[in-house]
This record gives structure tokens, C-alpha cells and sequence, in this order.
């Protein structure tokens, strides 16, 4: 096991010597999500500055943003129409996985939804090239491809089935290129609108998955994004015109995986985000008619949101980091410099916050794993908590958390690990948590574990382990399977019985889960001895369960019966419900409440005493 310490591109600023103890910092407003005009002179952006995420919009490098009347639910997505007419905003009622799509003018007027009726859930797939129709797949039991005109609502349906999702349609609507499948193993499908005749688009090579695509500049070819034919994924062109042929390499990378690729609207090139190795950000502009692929400066460690102004004369995306709150960066892509949407304030900054160290280890069975490690002030070792990132495809990368800083300033260490089954490391580490797999990805907190008591980082007796959602999941998984291994937990959003999980969240959700976690019916006994409610009476230590009331992703109840079983066996626990809160914490208020109580559970579990400095 070895400690990889990198001079980190957003340090730990000085502090005055004092004797105070250091406050948790309080979380800054966040900008994210831009969608730039066609002409690139304003961008609109979400922004939970008012509290809850909704549309701002800005003049490019002059004045101050303007909030649009959107509404009090939250707006997760953001999208200007190619005739600058329309603003596309995806609703989440309620903060709940069930979304809606609306609409309206730039200044505000004629706002009305257009999709997501119903028990129905929408996702903008994005407009066609000109005027203001929108490509939309709306989901329940399945999933449809649904063309929707902004300003009439008129619909028209191309494609109906299971685990479907539309990524593009061809200028004349007369092919549209689809998404099918589960979880990890998803391919792309061309469908002839007319005929309703689809084919594959790449062979099935029994491996990987491939879940980006859109249409080449004149519709006879797709890009995709995929790890089918490399470990790690790449970009790649089929000409549709000659299927038979293999596709073309574009732009792949043996030391970082593509994460995703975004066309300028004539097709001609791309911006390309790479994952480097522990999660940060590189940004690359590749030219597609000449293969030329150039480094653009990245303003953060984590880079995303990425999108052209129609015009193609402007980049957008959003950037971030440990002590960065995310915001809007503005790129030319003919000089490749980047600048903050709003100049005027420059880059923010979280002056109480540390920057974390990158460190490997090693599993149990010898498989390579790191994670980042956030050290308090002075000398270890020190109370400490293992945090799990959800997913489990997702990766813990070096972005802003305000949780782990305020654990830090309490005088708790956090490391933040990427057990397998964690996405940015290549195919064969996204799947290795598959099925019984899963087996592994429990005992690699454990191993997590060991190494930061064997390092000296972790204080014997005052190791905690908190997480959300699938990382929720695990917490409880951990604590019931490495029982006195922990001395307590903080499990937010978690599945605690896969048969309760299945039957209560979205059928979709469920469809596409079989391919991580195995089939309620095939695989019912190794979904009976994975789920921590089967073996709840070896959890003996505090335990937080935190959940959105309104989460049909992970539903309420899975905490609920958690804390039912914990009372019943009068284990110390607590049970935080959100009232407006899905899965995800959309409100700031309620966000910070979570904060608050995993950081008062977990400092006065773990015995912590708060930092000094000086």
C-alpha cells in the first residue's frame, strides 16, 4: 500500500494564527448548468442562490443575472431553443425522480409544460436544428421517443419500448438514434422513422457499454462514446452507409477515460472531458474532419455541463473543486481561453477549506483502489470517516463538498474512497461490483478501513462511515457484514432490503437495475443475503438514517424499516425525514439540515474534538 501526495491545483489557504476553534464553513450558492443564447451574447443558468435550483440569465461579461419566473419546484436541466425563442427547463416536482418538461420565453412570458404528464417522467434530449421542436423521452412502465413542438405542444411519437432513451434525430426528423438497455451494458440503435425498422448500430462484443451518440453534419454517420472495443471508453464513427465496415477510432486515451463529448451544432468538432486517474477534469477541443485534438486550460479540477452556442463561437461549462463552488466558465474555442461568466467577482473560493491528497491502496484480494483523503489541521491520527459516493457507477472526485469540510473543521478526517463498481477507472472496475461481486465492493470499505488505521491516519475506536444513496446502501451493508469494525454511521438514502427495493421504486428504475445488482425473482437468494435487513441484528452502533419524504428512486421506507428494527432491538439511532426532498437534497435549507446532523452525529459519536489552529 502506498500514499500518493500531489501538489493539489487548488491548495489550503493561510490562516491567521489563533487559538478560536475553527467554524464548519457555511456552504456558497452555486451556479451550474448553463445554456448559452444562440448567438452567444447571454447564457442562462440554474443557480440555488434563491435557495432552490432555478433559471438565471446573463449577459455574457456585462451586468448582473436575472432570475426567471420558473416557479418553486426545482429545475435540474437547462436548454435554449436554435431560434432563441424558447427556454427548455426539466421540473422536479416535489424534488422527486418523476420529472416534467416546461417551457418559455427568454423574458419569462408563456411559460406552459409540454411533456411529463401524469405518471409519466421527461428528459430533453435536446431540439432539433431549427425552429423550436424538442426531442423528448418520456418514461414509465417504458420508455418513448417523442418529438414535442415548444410553442403548440403538438406530439409525435417515433419510437415506444423498454429501457429506451432518445439521443438524437436527423435535421428531417427521418431517423432518430436510440439508447436501449440496462445499466452498464447499454447499445445504440438507428431507427428508420418511417419503417419503425431499427438496427444495431455496433455488433455486440459481449462487453462494455455504449450510452453517447449523435448524428454526423449530414446524417449519414454517428459518434458514440463507448468502452465496447477498449478498457477504457473512447470516441468512436460509424458510417452509416457502410455498416459492414468497423467503426473509427476518434480520440481515446491510456491514461484517461472519455467521459463525454459535446458536438457544436454544425457538427465539425467537439469538446471532449476527459477523467484522469482519481477523477479530475481535462478539457480538449477535437476538430472531426481533421482529427487535430487540442488541450484547452481546464478553470477547475472537475469540469462538466459542457455546451456550444449554436453559433459555435462560444463554450460553456461549469468547473469546480474542493474549496471552488461550482460556476459558469466561458471558453473560445479559437483560442481556448477560459473566463468566468461573471468577471466581476473571479473566481470563489471556500477560504476555510482544505484540499484532499490522492492515495492508493490495495483490497483485500489484491485489487488496486484509492480515494482522497482530507486531513484536519495538525498531527494524526485523528477521528475519522470513510465516505461513500453513490452509483454505484458514480465516482468521488475532487469537487466541492461542504460536508466534508465541515467534518474537517471538527477535527475529523474524511477519506472518500472508490471501491470497485466506482465508474473512471475503465470497464473492467465499473463491473466488477456486479451480482455477487457486490461481496467485494463491502469488504473493500473494510479495507479501507485497515489501511487508514495502519497508516496512522485513523484513530483505533473512531472510525465512522457515512454515505448516500447506493453509498447509503453500503454504509448499512458494512456495518451489518464488519460488525465493531465501526463506531457509528450515517446512511442517507439507502436500499436496506433489495425485495422492498424493487417492488416500491419506479418500474424503470428498476428494469435497469437487474444488470447491477441481480433479479428480484433469478436472483432472490443472493438479493436475500446482500440486503442489510437480513442480518440487522448485528448492527449495534449509532446509526442516522436521513431520507427525502418524496424519493420514489430509493423509497422512504427503506429507511423507515430500518429504524423500525433498530428500535425494536433498542440500538441508539436516528431517523431524519426531508419533507420536499426527493432523492437528491435539491433545497438549500434542507441540504444544510443533512449536513448539519451527519456532522453533530458523527463528531459527538466519534468522540471528535474540534480543530485548533495556532
Amino acid at each position: 500500500m502506498s500514499v500518493r501526495i500531489e501538489p493539489p491545483r487548488t491548495t489550503r489557504r493561510p490562516r491567521p494564527a489563533s487559538h478560536r476553534p475553527v467554524s464548519p464553513p457555511v456552504p456558497i450558492s452555486e451556479d451550474f448548468a448553463p445554456a448559452p443564447s444562440p448567438d452567444g451574447r447571454r447564457v442562462a443558468f440554474l443557480s440555488d442562490r434563491a435557495g432552490t435550483p432555478g433559471v438565471w440569465v446573463c449577459q455574457v461579461d456585462a451586468g448582473a443575472p436575472v432570475a426567471l419566473p420558473v416557479g418553486d419546484e426545482p429545475v435540474l436541466a437547462l436548454s435554449w431553443s436554435p431560434d432563441g425563442q424558447w427556454l427548455a427547463c426539466v421540473v422536479a416536482p416535489g424534488g422527486a425522480p418523476r420529472t416534467e418538461l416546461w417551457v418559455l420565453r427568454p423574458d419569462g412570458t408563456r411559460r406552459h409544460q409540454v411533456a411529463g404528464f401524469g405518471r409519466r417522467s421527461a428528459a430533453l434530449a435536446g431540439w432539433l436544428p431549427h425552429g423550436a421542436v424538442l426531442a423528448v423521452t418520456e418514461t414509465d412502465e417504458h420508455g418513448q421517443a417523442v418529438l414535442v413542438d415548444a410553442a403548440t405542444g403538438h406530439r409525435r411519437v417515433l419510437a415506444q419500448g423498454d429501457l429506451l432513451t432518445l439521443l438524437d434525430v436527423t435535421a428531417d426528423a427521418g431517423t432518430a438514434l436510440l439508447r436501449r438497455g440496462p445499466r452498464n451494458a447499454r447499445w445504440l440503435e438507428v431507427l428508420d422513422v418511417a419503417t419503425g425498422v431499427r438496427r444495431r448500430l455496433l455488433p455486440d462484443t459481449g462487453r462494455g457499454s455504449t450510452d453517447q451518440g449523435w448524428f454526423g453534419p449530414d446524417g449519414t454517420s454517428v459518434l458514440a462514446r463507448t468502452d465496447a472495443y477498449s478498457e477504457l471508453a473512447a470516441l468512436v464513427r460509424v458510417d452509416l452507409t457502410r455498416p459492414e465496415q468497423p467503426p473509427t477510432r476518434l480520440a481515446g486515451r491510456p491514461d484517461a477515460e472519455l467521459e463525454h463529448v459535446t458536438p457544436s451544432a454544425d457538427g465539425q468538432r467537439g469538446a471532449l472531458l476527459w477523467n484522469t486517474y482519481g477523477g479530475r477534469s481535462e478539457l480538449s477541443l477535437l476538430d472531426f474532419a481533421s482529427g487535430v485534438q487540442r488541450s484547452v486550460t481546464a478553470p477547475g479540477e472537475v469540469l462538466g455541463d459542457a455546451v456550444f452556442a449554436a453559433d459555435g463561437g462560444l463554450l460553456c461549462l461549469t468547473a469546480q473543486g474542493p474549496v471552488q463552488p461550482r460556476e459558469v466558465w466561458l471558453v473560445d474555442p479559437s483560442t481556448g481561453a477560459p473566463r468566468p461568466l461573471r468577471p466581476d467577482t473571479g473566481p470563489r473560493t471556500d477560504d476555510a477549506g482544505v484540499a484532499p491528497q490522492l492515495v492508493d491502496l490495495r483490497a483485500r484480494d489484491g485489487l488496486p483502489l484509492s480515494g482522497w483523503l482530507y486531513r484536519p489541521a495538525g498531527p494524526g491520527p485523528w477521528p475519522t470517516a470513510i465516505s461513500l459516493h453513490g452509483g454505484p457507477e458514480a465516482q468521488e472526485r475532487p469537487g466541492y463538498n461542504p460536508l466534508f469540510q465541515a467534518l474537517v473543521a471538527q477535527g475529523i478526517a474524511v477519506f472518500a474512497p472508490n471501491v470497485r463498481g466506482s465508474s473512471g477507472f475503465g470497464r473492467s472496475f465499473v463491473a466488477a461490483d456486479n451480482l455477487a461481486g457486490r461481496y467485494g465492493a463491502i469488504a473493500d470499505v473494510a479495507a479501507c478501513a485497515d489501511f487508514l488505521v495502519d497508516s496512522g491516519v485513523a484513530r483505533p475506536g473512531q472510525l465512522g462511515v457515512l454515505g448516500r444513496s447506493y453509498g447509503g446502501y453500503l454504509v448499512l451493508a458494512v456495518l451489518v457484514n464488519f460488525p465493531g469494525l465501526f463506531a457509528a454511521g450515517v446512511a442517507e438514502c439507502g436500499i436496506s432490503d433489495f425485495r422492498t427495493f424493487f417492488a416500491g421504486t419506479e418500474p424503470w428504475i428498476a428494469a435497469a437495475a437487474v444488470s447491477k445488482y441481480g433479479d428480484p425473482q433469478r436472483d432472490a437468494d443472493l438479493l436475500r443475503d446482500l440486503s442489510p435487513l437480513t442480518h440487522i441484528d448485528r448492527l449495534d452502533v449509532p446509526v442516522l438514517l436521513i431520507h427525502g419524504a418524496n424519493d420514489t428512486n430509493v423509497p422512504a421506507g427503506e429507511s423507515a424499516q430500518v429504524a423500525q428494527a433498530l428500535a425494536d432491538r433498542g440500538v441508539p439511532h436516528g431517523h431524519l425525514v426531508l419533507a420536499g426532498e426527493g432523492h437528491d437534497f435539491l433545497s438549500r435549507t434542507n441540504a444544510e439540515a443533512a449536513r448539519t446532523a451527519t456532522t453533530g452525529w458523527l463528531t459527538r459519536h466519534l468522540a471528535a474534538r474540534t480543530t485548533v489552529v495556532g
